[in-house]
C-alpha cells in the first residue's frame, strides 16, 4: 500500500495482495519510521457508509465500505473517491508504471494503457 498526501488530499494505492488482504482481514496498515516517531497509515473496512478518514495517535486511517473493496477485487473498477469535509480521499489500484522504475512492481495491477 502506498500513500500520497498533497495539500488537502490523501490517496492510497493498493496492489493485488493489498486488495486480497483487505477482502480477507478487513484491515491493512503500513508505517514510516521517522526515528523518534512513526507515522502509521491504515485502511479499515466498514459495514456501510462512505469513504472517510480519521487521524489519531499518529495514524491516518481511511474507512472504506465493504462493498467498495469487493468491487475493486472482483471487477475492473479502478478506485473510489469522496470528499470528507475539506479533505479529498482516493483509494485506487496500483498499476505498473509505463516507464522504467527501480521499484518492484510484480504485485501491481497490469496497466491498461500498455494495451494501447
Amino acid at each position: 500500500m502506498k500513500i500520497r498526501i498533497k495539500s488537502n488530499s490523501v490517496r492510497y494505492r493498493l496492489t493485488r495482495s493489498d486488495v486480497a488482504g483487505l477482502v480477507e482481514n478487513g484491515y491493512l496498515e503500513d508505517s514510516v519510521n521517522f526515528g523518534a516517531q512513526k507515522l502509521v497509515y491504515a485502511l479499515k473496512i466498514m459495514d456501510e457508509g462512505q469513504l472517510s478518514a480519521g487521524f489519531n495517535d499518529n495514524t491516518v486511517t481511511l474507512f472504506m465500505p465493504g462493498n467498495m473493496i469487493s468491487e475493486l477485487a472482483e471487477t475492473d473498477k479502478v478506485g473510489f473517491e469522496n470528499n470528507n469535509g475539506e479533505l479529498y480521499l482516493l483509494v485506487e489500484k496500483d498499476f505498473t508504471c509505463l516507464d522504467s522504475v527501480a521499484e518492484d512492481q510484480s504485485d501491481n495491477y497490469p496497466n491498461p494503457l500498455t494495451e494501447k
